[in-house]
């Protein structure tokens, strides 16, 4: 029994049936109490009217008169109910049909309910007690049982509704526990082989509009998406791990060299200095990583603010200038008509407009040309367009250039991690907006596309 009630379904039902219980018992307590009321005031009322009736008999006629009037009353069969005693100043019966003064009645004149005993048993009686002219006492009431019989049947009613209201309460929260047990088991099991390593596991749903079956659902789609982090965080490792390998290994045979030729001065600066270059690329692989790790956590809305796109890209545009030109190339950056604005991070946007650049300058040819320019939609959003006449990204990679440290074909023995792009993908993510790639024929149109900022100020909501 205790384990029943530690069942959150049972408990529900029994909290149920309490409500019904207490709603029953203040529903019938208050037909009950109207009822009663009612009944009280129409006795009260043919009460106070005999016994004003006997008052003024006795004022007309004299005790002779309120004698008869009282014998006429107790003797008439139209009601039975009736209770009349007329008695002297000692309290002797003179008429009516009882046949001595109750000892239930006090010494004042008032209202009295007492028991008197008719036919064998105890009846509930309502009697007014009148102190009449001369020294006589006057009794008038009713026999008020029925109402005391009726008062125990609907008691009766509500203390069976009672019981079947609990065995129903259990019964049903026997069904309701049986089925949501059911569910709970099956999410209790996926999520114990999930625990062992098998991610894949999902709960059986069955495409209703039950409550159950959309929280399945749901919580389908969380183990989707704790699948996709948790496979990016391994694949993630493993390509951290196998980056950072080649630069600590050549670092240690750099060192390991130096300290078994002990080579000249110069040469061992020389090493030295490519020591560091090693360095520079894992603490740049960290930096990157930690960069896009603030960029998830979304702890940069706080800086958002009105930003001129326009502006930002105009500076991106005049710092790789030189390195284009170094490389042979020309990067042209397209000014708009009017200020683009849209709500952001400067530093953020700067970060993701200067990756597009670097990519687009360091996959040109020389001789190319790498064209970098913003614009506004009609719908108020906000286009940063980077056009390039490299190799292009094919079809089947343009999905997967943005997961971190992807390098397609185009990057083989090119400088960087393959963190680039997926700083760009998280930067329109955080602003609310998108990365998208498109063929230039030939090259490559990578277009950064950021809402319009909202006529309130909010800041975009996170894609």
């Amino acid at each position: 029994m205790i384990r029943l009630l530690r069942s959150v379904s049972v408990r529900l039902a029994l909290g149920y049936a309490a409500i019904f219980i207490l709603s029953s018992f203040l529903l019938v307590g208050a037909l009950w109490w109207r009822t009663a009321a009612y009944l009280d005031r129409e006795v009260d009322a043919v009460i106070v009217a005999d016994a004003q009736a006997v008052g003024d008999r006795l004022h007309d006629f004299g005790l002779i008169g309120a004698l008869q009037t009282v014998r006429d009353r107790a003797a008439a069969e139209s009601d039975e109910h009736a209770i009349y005693l007329l008695a002297d100043p000692g309290l002797h019966a003179l008429a009516g049909n009882l046949s001595a003064w109750p000892v239930q009645i006090g010494g004042g004149p008032g209202w009295y309910e007492i028991g008197l005993a008719r036919n064998g048993r105890l009846h509930a009686t309502r009697i007014i007690y009148a102190a009449l002219p001369g020294g006589y006492r006057l009794l008038v009431g009713r026999d008020v049982q029925d109402r005391v019989a009726i008062r125990r049947t609907i008691l009766g009613g509500l203390a069976w509704a009672v019981g079947i209201a609990i065995l129903l309460a259990i019964a049903g929260g026997m069904l309701i526990r049986r089925g949501v047990l059911r569910q709970v088991e099956a999410i209790n099991r996926t999520t114990a082989a999930i625990v062992r390593g098998d991610l894949a596991r999902r709960l059986p749903t069955h495409d209703s509009t039950d409550e159950f079956d959309q929280l399945s659902q749901t919580i389908n789609g969380m183990l989707a998406q704790i699948q996709v982090l948790i496979e990016g965080v391994r694949n993630a490792s493993n390509t951290v791990a196998h980056d950072l390998r080649t630069p600590l290994t050549e670092l240690r045979n750099r060192l390991e060299e130096l300290l078994r030729r002990r080579p000249p001065i110069e040469e061992a600066w020389s090493e030295v200095q490519g020591s560091v270059g090693d360095l520079d690329r894992v603490i740049g692989v960290f930096n990157a990583l930690l960069r896009l790790a603030d960029i998830d956590s979304g702890a940069r809305l706080s800086g958002f603010r009105e930003v001129r796109l326009d502006s930002v890209a105009a500076e991106v545009a005049e710092l790789y200038g030189p390195v284009a030109e170094a490389k042979g190339s020309d990067l042209a950056y397209a000014a708009p008509a009017d200020a683009v604005t849209v709500q952001g991070d400067p530093d953020l946007l700067a970060q993701a407009i200067s990756n597009l650049v670097d990519n687009a300058v360091k996959f040109s040819p020389a001789g190319g040309k790498v064209v970098l320019d913003v614009r506004q939609t009609a719908d108020g959003a906000a286009e940063v367009r980077v056009t390039d006449r490299g190799p292009g990204i094919a079809d089947a990679e343009k999905t997967e250039v943005v997961r971190r440290f992807y390098r397609g074909d185009a990057g083989k023995g090119k400088s960087g991690v393959g963190l680039g792009l997926s700083v760009v993908a998280a930067v329109a993510k955080l602003h609310g907006g998108r990365l998208e790639f498109a063929d230039g024929d030939p090259g490559l149109i990578a277009t950064l596309i950021l809402p319009a900022p909202s006529a309130s100020g909010a800041l975009p909501k996170p894609a």
